[in-house]
């Protein structure tokens, strides 16, 4: 596994400058005052005056600055925070994804179920860093990686960072980076990306090799919902529905991320970064995963015929447990034709384009023009599912009364679901519905939480991928040896998916 654990692991991958650790913890410097991520180049200091953190931002509240050589700050996250499902770890997806900015230390508080004192308490004593720390030093990350790779306005960079000032985004970069904005900004790349006025922005994504690009494509491919996503070989388009409007973005992939989008508001970058780095599983430990599974001598060749797969996340945590129950029992194809028609049906229509002409096509036509469908509509709300369900979807009774009640619990708040959701919580919350079973609940935590430590014995295809590999195929001897590759049985239930797919095995 990635993580290091102790003060000799880590300082064995400090002085290795092993890249794999990069981003699972920092490293302060007492003799300098800064703090790296473990592969930095620099000579490495002596035992007695390094400092390990579990964040960046634990070691700017203990006084140290990010180092202007490694840039601590632009690898990808800490795979931790999936893999742990406690008060912490669900704090940081929360941070991640912009939620103290929109709704303070109290909402954050409110929705892991604690008072802010007892948060603050918590987080302090496990990552050393309070959440407004912890949402500092994401704005700052932020805002570097919008100096560095945009031509964005100083102003626009501030608020699409989340800070609520020019003077306090001018501030935070000067004590975390020891420099100016603008002089950060003076070590961008030449090939910085031009930014549209107010809200076009392109952004390049860190994320840890090896990397199985195609096959996320692949999957998000064969479920893309016209009118809603556009996906390839090699891309994926798709509108979305975030705090402060609707918007629409692309991703890309050549041996890095490359995220492309237009957004209602700049202040949505943060939420949007976070939704398509948890699509993407960009923070996954894929050298920690593989090691594990290929010690298994039935996933062992599917290991090394692709390494660093992928398990594919959610944008919107309601929008996937509506198409996991749409799904079930009918093949991808006929749960794609149902949800074709519920967006035509209604989900709602992008606005228009804004009348000063900023967007000179109607919001962004990212696909190429002969694509086959036009990104102009929203996946409908839970409470539009809950209105219209009843109108479009087909299939057994029972089951369409059960979409449709899971949408108006999920619309008047008697359910919901979470990205920091903890996930026996979320389980048991699920079954509890009438039509969610232990398929959809399992298949909702691999997707919205990424939880990387599921393995639904119960789907039938998974079960053929498990035969054809010599693995036993009755859900509870598989469920046996799936304890053989914990905590990354999701990891091992996309290679079984993969087997059940393939021609070339028996």
């Amino acid at each position: 596994m990635l993580l290091a654990v102790d003060f000799e692991q880590r300082y064995r991958a400090v002085a290795t400058r092993d890249s794999r650790f990069d981003g699972a913890f920092v490293l302060g410097v007492r003799t300098t005052g800064i703090y790296c991520r473990p592969s930095c180049p620099a000579r490495t200091p002596l035992p007695a005056n390094v400092e390990f953190f579990s964040t960046g931002a634990a070691a700017q509240s203990r006084g140290f600055r990010a180092c202007k050589r490694c840039l601590p700050g632009a690898v990808p996250g800490s795979p931790e925070w999936n893999l742990r499902s406690d008060v912490a770890a669900r704090a940081m997806r929360l941070v991640a994804d912009g939620v103290v900015e929109r709704e303070g230390v109290g909402g954050l508080a409110r929705r892991l179920g604690y008072t802010s004192r007892h948060l603050n308490r918590v987080l302090l004593a496990e990552l050393g860093a309070g959440p407004l720390a912890l949402a500092r030093a994401h704005r700052a990350q932020t805002a570097r990686q919008l100096l560095v790779g945009t031509d964005l306005s100083m102003a626009d960079i501030a608020f699409a960072s989340g800070f609520g000032s020019i003077r306090q985004f001018n501030d935070t970069i000067v004590e975390v980076y020891d420099c100016t904005p603008s002089q950060v900004r003076a070590t961008r790349h030449p090939n910085a990306v031009h930014a549209e006025p107010a809200a076009r922005i392109s952004l390049a994504l860190p994320v840890r090799q090896p990397f199985d690009a195609s096959g996320v494509f692949a999957w998000l491919a064969v479920r893309a919902v016209p009118g809603v996503e556009d996906a390839g070989p090699s891309h994926y388009a798709r509108t979305i529905a975030l705090p402060r409007g609707p918007a629409v973005f692309e991703v890309r992939y050549d041996q890095q991320l490359r995220l492309t989008a237009e957004l209602s508001a700049l202040a949505d970058l943060t939420p949007l970064v976070s939704r398509v780095r948890r699509l993407f599983d960009a923070d996954a430990d894929p050298v920690g995963i593989d090691a594990v599974l290929s010690r298994e001598p039935a996933l062992a060749e599917s290991v090394r015929r692709t390494p660093g797969v992928r398990l594919p996340g959610a944008v919107d945590p309601h929008e996937t447990l509506l198409r996991t129950m749409i799904g079930q029992q009918i093949s991808i194809a006929a749960a794609r034709t149902q949800l074709r028609r519920l967006v035509e049906a209604c989900g709602p229509e992008l606005p228009l384009p804004p009348a000063d002409g900023a967007y000179p096509e109607r919001w962004l036509r990212l696909t190429k023009p002969q694509a086959s469908t036009a990104l102009g509509r929203l996946f409908p709300t839970a409470a539009q599912v809950a209105a219209h369900g009843r109108d479009v979807l087909v299939g057994p009774k029972a089951r369409i009364e059960s979409i449709l009640g899971v949408a108006q619990r999920l619309t008047s708040g008697e359910l919901d679901l979470d990205w920091a959701d903890d996930p026996s919580d979320q389980h048991r919350r699920l079954v509890a519905e009438r039509g969610v079973g232990e398929w959809t609940a399992s298949y909702v935590a691999m997707r919205v939480l990424g939880h990387p430590d599921v393995l639904p014995t119960g789907d039938v295809a998974l079960r053929t991928g498990a035969a054809r590999l010599g693995l036993p195929d009755r859900p509870a001897e598989l469920a046996a040896w799936g304890a053989r590759v914990s905590p990354w049985r999701s990891y091992a239930a996309l290679h079984l998916w993969a087997a059940s797919a393939r021609k070339d095995i028996s």
